[in-house]
């Protein structure tokens, strides 16, 4: 494909690096809320805070490595779960929102070319913006009745935020620690 590269052997280990650490968010159990089946995650931000650390490119690829393996059946997701089910289950469309959300996240910072706080912020609310933009019609289809999915997805709002925030926060202090290391290669 003209104009794009492969990755280097640096960033494909820590693309897979993070696409581990995703992974690791999973120990925390879901919490069920809602009536929609779709459980509160810390593993959701994963995505948006690779990208915030790695760039648009670097940041979806660690994402899209974590959705294959999981697909493929490895219980990577919170709870243990893996395999094709929950991405055809009403969380299906949150999943497959976080290849948009980590892609929109990463380009947000790339095209801000700074890493201060309120851009990460932006960042960071813009990815999971995309994740819901994602996910409610989705889970609108699976439950026949998309006006009852969004008013259900608001249950997950103030959590996402704090998750935002916090994720915000961490990226900002590992960006102060290691300035253009990890977003060197951000595009």
């Amino acid at each position: 494909m003209p104009g794009s590269r492969a990755l280097s052997p640096s960033d494909l280990a820590t693309t897979v690096v993070f696409a581990a650490f995703i992974a690791v968010l999973g120990i925390f159990p879901g919490i069920s809320a809602g009536g929609a089946g779709v459980p509160v995650v810390l593993q959701n931000v994963g995505p948006i805070l690779a990208a915030c650390l790695l760039g648009a490119r670097r940041g979806t690829a660690a994402t899209a490595l974590f959705l294959a393996l999981t697909a493929m059946g490895l219980p990577l997701l919170s709870g243990g779960r893996g395999g094709i089910a929950p991405f055809l289950g009403p969380g299906g469309g949150f999943l497959l929102g976080w290849l948009l959300s980590a892609l929109v996240a990463g380009l947000v910072i790339t095209r801000l070319k700074r890493t201060s706080p309120p851009a990460l912020l932006l960042a960071g609310t813009a990815g999971m913006a995309v994740d819901y933009a994602v996910g409610v019609p989705f889970l609108g289809l699976y439950t026949g009745d998309l006006w009852s999915a969004a008013v259900q997805s608001l249950v997950y709002v103030p959590g996402d935020v704090v998750k935002v925030v916090g994720a915000a926060a961490v990226a900002s202090t590992v960006h102060r620690a290691l300035p253009n290391r990890l977003a060197g290669s951000a595009a």
